[in-house]
């Protein structure tokens, strides 16, 4: 299995341009990436209970279309680009939309 070992190097001073701060840099994009992790598994459960039927059967030869088609839904799943490098460059092209909680 061949794994995608591709790295990019982020602009330190790009990451703080909007916060001033990389901590808070680096927790926006962090919470966005786990917004986008969750959506991204909402999306993959969906499209694997729309493989199995509603009875199921006993039949070998289903289970087998069945798992191959969860096989190749799972092989394109990660060739995706991870929720982490999605949300950093959605960050970094000014696309988030964040605040903070008012301190009281």
């Amino acid at each position: 299995m061949k794994l995608n070992t591709q790295l990019s190097v982020k602009d330190f001073t790009a990451l703080c341009k909007s916060t001033d701060n990389i901590y808070e840099a680096v927790a926006i994009i962090s919470r966005r990436a786990r917004q986008i992790a969750v959506r991204v598994k909402e999306e993959l459960d969906n499209k694997f209970t729309e493989l199995i039927p509603e009875e199921l059967s006993d039949q070998a030869e289903e289970a087998i279309e069945v798992s191959s088609d969860k096989a190749r839904i799972s092989e394109m799943d990660e060739r995706k680009p991870k929720p982490a490098k999605l949300a950093t460059e959605e960050f970094l092209a000014d696309k988030l939309m964040y605040r903070y909680l008012d301190e009281t």
